[in-house]
């Protein structure tokens, strides 16, 4: 009696909570949509999702789960392949492009999209970071940074420093008699890199309090913007305040002269987010692949050993030569920054209306992408997209034994594409091919729970960190 007195309640209240989702959901689709007006071409197809939150919580349930990509699957699946979607995203509307032609033209087309990351990582950073500045400024703050790190000369000089590095790291890790976060000692390592190639100094009190900072600081970049203790943004500012920053004021060059304030936040922005994250997340990930695939790991050791065999005995350590002469091991990189995939997006705010014309066959006339408007160039869906790479999901470095890859270039976008894309994108590769030079002729690796979830915010890790032990070989 009592169950039969329940179901009409029941079924009240989901009848409610349908209507109440729809009313909620209309309500925000006519604030952001019908008071642009009438457009010369329609926006692109989508929804809004709920008042103030948008579709978060649709994009955060993805990637908690074990399968991020069902993020941009469900998009395809309620409104067609068109690649392009209207939605709201972390705090403001937003237009999602996922083909590798409109990615291309929004990061390459600094006339009509700047930068336009959350309001979290902009109010991280400062007006003056990375993040903020407008392209001109970005362009003399892009060479004063990128000069130092990149060319033949340059990056020559910095693989001393980095066996410096490495070769010690190494060796301390294989005599621990436990197993350690591997993850959490790549970033370490990163970071010790970082500072002896632009600190001069990797002394290991300044770097424990450099790593909590930076484990504080990343979490808040793509979070709600929510000034609250107990929130990931308020914990994030509170560092921006100390630590990390304090270091940076203390740097001098040679002449005596500081950083100016407006410059440090751009430096802790690309040392830690560009530098350390994206070299600690390959140089793990490639090895755990490796490992998973046991012919592919003698393969790329086989090609480290012949590397020994040809050098002159007088010869000590590697060479940038020698680096640039390896096939192998590079195909590992690449195909490790596709399917590990560090980062899923990257973000453009429109200057101006932009009509996106002739890069989908579901709207012959385009589709229009309004001004103020954040664009979301989610490559990640171009990395795992089986039109593009047959059988995205397995580990398959001979795929880029094929030259066309490389010939349709917007096809692999790990470091972004135009005048904004990553500046230490070679020095991050230098350091992962050092790295695992040294330890695919001496170490292995072997996880403790190698069938364990990943965790895919903030960036794609084992949920333990990649808990494992360093073995040298005999």
């Amino acid at each position: 009696m009592v169950v039969e007195l329940l179901w009409p309640f029941v079924a009240v209240l989901a009848a409610t909570y349908v209507i109440l989702f729809g009313f909620l959901k209309k309500i925000n689709e006519w604030y952001y949509v019908s008071m642009l007006g009438k457009k010369q071409h329609p926006l692109p197809p989508g929804d809004m999702g709920w008042p103030f939150i948008g579709n978060l919580w649709s994009f955060l349930r993805a990637f908690k789960s074990q399968d991020p990509d069902s993020f941009i699957h469900n998009l395809i699946k309620r409104h067609g392949p068109t690649s392009i979607y209207k939605t709201h995203l972390f705090g403001s509307p937003s237009v999602i492009v996922c083909s590798p032609e409109i990615c291309r033209k929004v990061l390459t087309d600094d006339e009509h999209f700047s930068l336009g990351y959350p309001s979290s990582a902009i109010r991280l950073g400062g007006k003056k970071s990375l993040y903020g500045v407008p392209n001109s400024e970005h362009r003399r703050l892009r060479r004063l940074i990128s000069d130092p790190i990149n060319g033949h000369r340059a990056l020559a000089l910095y693989i001393g420093h980095i066996e410096d590095v490495v070769i010690p790291s190494l060796v301390e890790l294989a005599t621990m008699n436990r197993p350690i976060k591997f993850f959490t000692e790549m970033k370490r390592n990163g970071l010790k890199v970082i500072a002896q190639v632009l600190l001069g100094s990797a002394e290991d009190l300044v770097l424990s309090s450099m790593v909590k900072c930076y484990a504080d600081l990343f979490p808040g970049v793509f979070s709600m913007p929510i000034n609250v203790p107990g929130f990931a943004f308020h914990r994030a500012l509170k560092v921006k305040k100390k630590g990390m920053i304090d270091l940076l004021m203390e740097v001098e060059n040679d002449k005596g002269e500081k950083l100016e304030d407006e410059h440090i936040i751009d430096l802790l922005l690309l040392i830690l987010f560009a530098g350390l994250e994206s070299t600690a997340h390959t140089i793990m990930w490639a090895l755990i692949y490796l490992n998973r695939h046991p012919e592919m790991l003698q393969e790329a050791k086989k090609e480290q050993q012949e590397v020994i065999e040809r050098r002159p005995s007088s010869q000590k350590g590697l060479s940038l030569t020698e680096i640039k002469q390896m096939e192998y091991l590079p195909k590992v990189i690449d195909e490790t920054l596709r399917l590990g995939n560090i980062g899923f997006a990257f973000f453009r705010k429109a200057a101006t209306d932009v009509n996106i014309k002739g890069y989908t066959y579901f709207c012959s006339k385009g589709y229009t992408i309004p001004k103020g408007w954040k664009v979301v160039a989610w490559h990640r869906a171009i990395h795992m997209d089986p039109n593009i790479y047959s059988n995205p999901n397995e580990f398959l470095p001979s795929r880029w034994e094929l030259q066309d890859h490389r010939l349709k270039g917007r096809n692999f976008i790990p470091f972004g594409a135009g005048s904004r894309s990553c500046p230490g994108a070679d020095l991050a590769k230098l350091e992962i091919s050092i790295f695992l030079h040294y330890f695919l002729l001496n170490y292995k690796l072997e996880e403790v729970n190698p069938k364990g979830p990943i965790n895919y915010l903030p960036v794609p890790r084992p949920a333990d960190d990649c808990l494992a032990r360093i073995i040298k070989l005999p």
